[in-house]
């Protein structure tokens, strides 16, 4: 049940900081009312469900997200308190001036063509640098307003990235994000990460390997003050650690993380082959005949095929591989000149990922 005390007691922590203005015109005084109306809005709409979500204090909350509701645009606030869900709450703060978020502009870039080239999937190959990317819908799996709290300036903080079944814990959505948390330990994450009103700058974040040295690039650059993402692809430690994502902040500053696919090792194997064979072709001296092997089975394609003759004065004219119809094709010639010959083709095939041609 909502505590009215208790959210009154957060209004009175939020609504001071934004009624500070050196405008004294009605335009001004009427903006700020509308502002305050907006923010009480959003703190009796959700306080509840960050109590009861997130296991966080409400008053903490709403003291963490002050900054936003003192500098974001009014038509930010409107369309936080329009807002259905908590998420979509959330995402409204973190937009750019078209009101896009950045999950929104990636997608945008990776279907109009503008980001680098498609990320193309591979099975087989060397199995801790060859990887197999799975797209995912962006999905939360970090953010340090609901829990956690802000990343002290100059220090390193962990995450859970891969193995969980609720990501709730470290502020992000209350699922294992589309089956990403159940894909078992996997090698690389692809994150856009979000920096919400760091204290001071320009500074940076690096996001790199637990266990790993720190290294100098910048996985994101801001200025104080700013609500700056970035996408990056971080390779994830794939030890016995219950973490494997550290990140590193120069200045204080609250973290929003929200993955949209991961790479896995990929895992090799035999493949499933059978081989077709077509009967003997019985062909006469001095004469020509064909054969064909019978089509894959279903499932199956063909991979490689050839022809064989009984007799060494056998030649093989023609042999061909139909990888449209499943089939091999055979041309013989028997140059000897009293006795008949047998030709055989045949055929190999076998089970292949979806795609994949011979």
């Amino acid at each position: 049940m909502k505590n009215p005390y208790l959210f009154a007691a957060c209004l009175a922590m939020a609504l001071p900081t934004l009624s500070i203005s050196t405008d004294a015109d009605a335009a001004g005084n009427d903006q700020r009312g509308l502002r305050g109306q907006l923010v009480h809005r959003i703190v009796m709409k959700w306080g509840n469900h960050v109590q009861e979500a997130y296991r966080a204090d409400v008053r903490e909350w709403a003291s963490d997200m002050v900054p936003l509701f003192s500098k974001a645009s009014i038509d930010t606030l409107k369309r936080a308190a329009n807002s259905p869900t908590f998420e979509l709450m959330n995402d409204a703060f973190l937009v750019d001036d078209q009101g896009t978020t950045a999950d929104i502009n990636l997608l945008n870039a990776i279907n109009s063509g503008t980001l680098a080239g498609p990320i193309k999937s591979r099975l087989l190959g060397e199995t801790t640098n060859d990887l197999v990317f799975v797209p995912i819908t962006p999905c939360r799996i970090i953010d340090t307003r609901l829990a956690g709290g802000q990343i002290a300036a100059g220090t390193v903080r962990s995450f859970d990235v891969t193995a969980v079944g609720n990501y709730s814990f470290q502020g992000g959505d209350a699922s294992n994000c589309g089956g990403a948390g159940s894909a078992g330990s996997f090698a690389a994450a692809a994150i856009n990460f979000t920096v919400v009103f760091p204290v001071g700058g320009p500074g940076h974040i690096t996001a790199f390997p637990l266990l790993t040295t720190q290294p100098t690039a910048a996985s994101l650059n801001f200025s104080g003050g700013d609500v700056r993402g970035n996408f990056g692809i971080f390779r994830l430690d794939q030890g016995a650690s219950s973490n494997e994502l550290s990140v590193f902040t120069t200045h204080t500053t609250h973290l929003v993380g929200d993955l949209v696919g991961y790479f896995i090792n990929p895992v090799l194997g035999t493949l499933d082959c059978v081989e077709t064979v077509s009967s003997a072709n019985s062909i006469a001296a001095n004469g020509t005949g064909s054969a064909t092997t019978p089509a894959c089975a279903a499932g199956y394609t063909i991979v490689s095929g050839g022809c064989s003759m009984d007799l060494s004065q056998g030649q093989i004219v023609t042999s061909r591989l139909f990888p449209g119809s499943g089939t091999q094709f055979c041309f013989f010639r028997n140059r000897d000149a009293s006795l008949s010959s047998n030709g055989v083709a045949y055929g190999r095939c076998c089970k292949l990922p979806s795609g994949r041609a011979p």
